[in-house]
């Protein structure tokens, strides 16, 4: 049996923090990012190989199936927040934000069912607290978000008992793709007061949950939708 764990978009703040704790726990593990120069250098500092893949290719799942082949675990760490007024929003945000978020996922879900039905494997998904709660300009990414959710509980069905099938929910957490909003001292510090816990996500606190549900350490969880987001969705 296969005991190698995926992580795509794996030199993201979630992303990196699984992949050192997967390494650090003994599993083995495959890095999968687009800057050539952050996977290799989380590669030699793992100790782990890696694949420099953009999933917005064309045939990239192809790329990646000549590399590794044979998987126990799968997590697709890829995101992108996507904010913008309703009445500036048009068909092409939501096909460009599915592109990235929802249908490589899917593509890499079908490219690895075989292996990860022979190994018993789990599959591990990211969505965003905004898919649940509502918040201002969301409309974009939590729609996109929300049928993540909706492809977590209809795979952990279809796929038991064999795959396990499991999605987090995080709010804002330091990361380069939040940068934006955060670079704003007064903006971030607001948004982090929002929260019960008065404080932003680090990538380790969903990466935490993740390692724990790609593992068989959760061997009895399939389709959850997991909030690691401080309190935000239940208590705000």
């Amino acid at each position: 049996m296969s005991e190698k764990y995926l992580i795509i978009g794996a030199t993201g703040s979630m992303g990196s923090s699984l992949a050192e704790q997967l390494k650090n726990s003994g599993k083995e593990i495959h890095l999968v990012g687009r800057d050539a120069n952050k996977a290799k250098a989380l590669s030699e500092q793992l100790n782990c190989n890696y694949t420099v893949l953009d999933v917005l290719e064309n045939g990239f799942i192809e790329k990646l199936k000549s590399e590794i082949n044979e998987i126990k675990g799968l997590a697709y760490c890829v995101g992108s927040i996507d904010l913008k007024p309703f009445r500036m929003v048009n068909e092409n945000d939501f096909i460009k934000c599915m592109q990235l978020n929802l249908f490589p996922a899917i593509e890499i879900i079908k490219g690895y069912q075989e292996t990860l039905k022979k190994n018993n494997g789990s599959i591990v998904l990211f969505s965003t607290v905004a898919a649940q709660k509502g918040f201002t300009n969301h409309s974009i990414i939590a729609s996109t978000k929300a049928a993540i959710e909706g492809l977590t509980v209809s795979l952990a069905a279809e796929f038991a008992p064999n795959i396990r099938v499991n999605c987090i929910a995080p709010s804002l957490t330091n990361s380069k793709i939040a940068e934006p909003m955060l670079k704003n001292k007064v903006l971030a510090e607001g948004i982090a007061k929002a929260h019960p816990l008065k404080r932003l996500g680090e990538g380790k606190d969903s990466a935490s949950l993740a390692k724990f549900l790609i593992t068989d350490e959760s061997s009895w969880m399939t389709g959850q939708i997991i909030a690691v987001d401080g309190g935000r969705s239940k208590l705000s």
